[in-house]
Formats: structure tokens, sequence, C-alpha cells
């Protein structure tokens, strides 16, 4: 199957940075070329499906390389709490009481935002239980990603259905990687996912770490989000939260960790030169008043850092997060120029491929990549006049899921003319409004307002 997306003007993301208007011809799951638009190329034969782009901005898919999509059903029911007592109070609590309907439910929801916004792949933690649901879930879909069940057998704050025996949760993540991991012709493969060194005994990150390098896969974990946090690692370890990760084998080019907001300068420096990836998660790190993570100083270090969405927010709009990253940073140094659009841009794009270890497939549109893209009409009333400015500020500072015309991952429409291809979305958001009700009895959560409740 071939398609020629026709006369799109494409922010590569390719070494050069190139930004042209071109057609991209597309056979089966990858990217033959990208070409300036000829307005009669000779690769319009009879077998090539014609999509017109003109007018419209091209993109590469976006990555977001850190996720809870098992939250999303919890979406305004965990807000105004710092990081700790968002775990123990409500996150913990309605993560124990999913069910494998409800879990699927859940990454559906997630799935539909993600793909409306112009998200084509994912690094996500799940919960504890019923990651089957997950991987289900995007086998259906047609995202892509890296997908872990969530590793926790130590806390007397945890849920007693979360916290598992450590032999138990080894012996499930092992089933979970011969069932799923390369799945859908490798648009699905596994991360071995412990959630943090708090809920962590040493046993369980040692097992895990050796079960991640033994079968090459990559490890995810949260480091250094919280001051709280933080002060737990040192009290129970003996030293700060990302030196003990370094000293236990949790950094490397298989390793991202998520949110690395409180760092000295030891620890930056371990993280620029084990290329460990970082997982900047903005929107979740200031609502929850975490702190401002030194993303624009990393970077400058050389470090690899990608951008995430991370769990039971406001929004899972890759575009606004992009964003929200920039504008952070520039107030953080108080500098104008600080993480300017281009490099923004890389943390969605580049970095993200780079955490999933596949920067040899995603990332940028260049011949030989997987055909995974997003098309936006950027001719809306928030993001125009477009008259002599630069079209990837432009998509940075005033893009949103609002612009996204078209998603495609490799090679397919999972959204195309603004109407989803491979989900329900009415079934989806009545399933979602249903069973976050369920859950929610079925743990003897409170809500937070009776306003909506029946």
């Amino acid at each position: 199957m071939k398609t020629l997306l026709a006369d799109g003007l494409v922010i590569t993301m390719d070494k050069d940075r190139r930004v042209l208007r071109a057609d991209i011809l597309v056979e089966d799951d990858r990217i033959v070329s990208v070409e300036p638009h000829a307005e009669e190329s000779a690769r319009r034969e009879e077998d090539v499906d014609v999509v017109n782009l003109r007018g419209m901005t091209v993109i590469p898919g976006l990555v977001q390389a850190h996720m809870h999509v098992t939250q999303a059903l919890f979406r305004g029911l965990c807000d105004d709490l710092a990081l700790m007592e968002w775990l123990r109070e409500r996150t913990w609590p309605m993560e124990a009481s999913h069910t494998m309907e409800s879990n699927a439910a859940s990454a559906r929801l997630a799935a539909m935002e993600l793909i409306r916004g112009g998200t084509t792949s994912l690094i996500d933690m799940g919960t504890t239980l019923h990651e089957d649901a997950v991987f289900e879930v995007m086998a259906e879909v047609g995202l892509r990603g890296l997908f872990g069940k969530c590793m926790m057998d130590l806390g007397d704050d945890l849920p007693a259905l979360m916290r598992e025996k450590t032999a138990d949760c080894l012996r499930e993540t092992e089933r979970l990687i011969r069932r799923w991991h390369m799945a859908e012709n490798g648009r699905l493969r596994y991360a071995v996912a412990p959630r943090f060194v708090p809920s962590c005994s040493e046993s369980l990150l040692f097992s895990a770490r050796d079960l991640a390098r033994q079968n090459g896969l990559r490890l995810h974990t949260h480091a250094s989000e919280n001051l709280s946090e933080i002060a737990l690692v040192e009290a129970r370890c003996g030293e700060r939260n990302v030196r003990y990760l370094d000293r236990i084998g949790y950094t490397g080019e298989d390793v991202i960790l998520a949110h690395c907001v409180w760092l000295n300068e030891e620890e930056k420096r371990l993280l620029a030169d084990t290329g460990t990836h970082v997982a900047h998660c903005p929107s979740s790190n200031t609502k929850m008043s975490s702190g401002f993570a030194p993303v624009a100083e990393l970077k400058s270090m050389g470090a690899s850092v990608a951008l995430g969405l991370d769990g039971a927010h406001d929004h899972m709009d890759g575009l606004l997060e992009i964003r929200q990253a920039s504008i952070l940073q520039k107030a953080l140094l108080r500098d104008p120029k600080a993480l300017p659009a281009m490099e923004a841009l890389e943390l969605a794009t580049l970095g993200g491929a780079a955490a999933m270890g596949q920067s040899d497939d995603l990332g940028s549109l260049e011949p030989g990549k997987k055909a995974d893209l997003a098309v936006l009409d950027m001719d809306m009333p928030h993001s125009l006049p477009a008259w002599g400015r630069d079209p990837v500020q432009r998509v940075v500072y005033q893009a949103t899921r609002e612009n996204v015309v078209h998603t495609m991952v490799d090679g397919k429409f999972l959204y195309k003319d603004r109407a989803f291809l491979t989900l329900d979305p009415k079934k989806t958001l009545a399933d979602a409004e249903r069973l976050c009700a369920a859950t929610m009895r079925r743990g003897n959560i409170p809500p937070t307002s009776s306003f909506f409740c029946d």
C-alpha cells in the first residue's frame, strides 16, 4: 500500500532541521521519500492514495516519554495535593480498585486524547494489576509504545492489593514480557517498571534491573520528583536519589528516569555522563508544586531529555505540553531565549525516540523511518496570522490538539479528517464515565464533590 501526502509544509526534524514544502511518499509502514513538492509527480501511480495537505503542516508523531494511562479515568479526582499525599490518599487507592474492564476503559480514554493530539508513541508505566488490558487496548487502537506493569513490594501505606510479594511481581512481569514484547510487528514493546525507590525493596530493584538487562529491555522508573520523596530515599539509603540509583545500576542509555526535578550538581553530571534519559513532565511538576526540572541546564551538559504527560492531571495534549516546557524554562531562568522552539520540539520528537531506544525509526520525517506523523491545520483563530511567522515557533507556541487533522502510525491513519478510525469515541466516553463511578464505589473512595454524582 502506498500513500502520497502531497504538498504539506514538512518540519522534518532531520539533522539539518529542514522545513520545506514537500511530498511524503509512504509505502506500508515506512517513509520512502520526502521531496520538494511537484505538481505533476511521476510517483502518482494508480496504486497510490493521494492525500492533499496543501496549506497544512506536517510534524513527526509526538512521543510521550512518561505516562500513566491507567490514571486517565481519575482525572480531576486527585487535585490540589503534593506528590506523596496524591499517591497515598487518592491515586493508589483508585488504582487498587481497577478491574480489567476499567483499566481498559482508562487506557482507551487516554489513547483517544493522545491520538487526537498528534501523539503516536508513549512510554507508559501501568499499575500493579491488569496490565494485559493496557496492551490489548494499544494493540487495538494502533498506538506505538513501551509498556510495563508497575512493580511495588514495599510500603505500609500501599493498598493491600498493590503491595505484591517480590517473587510474584517478578513472575508476572516475566509472563507479560513473553506475551507482549515485540507484539504487533514490534509496535508494542516492554519496559521493566519498578515504580520508585520508596515502594521497592532492594531485592526487587536488583531483580528488575537484571531482568531488563538480560532481555535487552528499557528500565523505567521515577526519580527525584519531590522533596518528600528524596527525604524518604535519603533516610532509607543514606544518599540522594539519583546517586543511589547510579550505584545500583539504574543509570545508562537503557534507563528512563521520570521527573528529575531536584538534582544537585553531581547528579546532573551523572545523568549527562551516563546517557540516562530524563523524562520531563512540566504540567505535572508545576501542578503538584514539585518544582522546575533544570531542563535547559541538563541539555547544555549533554543530557538526553524527553517530554512526558505523566498521569491523572488536566490534559493529555502533547502539543500544549511542548509549549509548557519551553515557557517554564524561560520563567525559571528569566531568559526568553531559554529552551527555544526548536529545542522544545526536539524533546517531544527526537528526545522521545531516543528514550524509547528507537532513534533509527522514530523522531523525524526521513526516508527509511517509520511513517508516524501528525498533520496540523494552522489556519485557526489561535494560530493566525501566519504571514512572516516561523513555522516551528507557530507549532510550539500556538498549536494545540484543536489543530490536528490527521494522525498516522505505521503508515495507517488512526485519525483522519478529525475522525477516529480505530475507536468509537461515543462508547469510549460513555464507558469512561460509567466505569469511573463503578471503580470509585467499589473502592469506597469518596468523590471530591457531589455536584455531578447521582
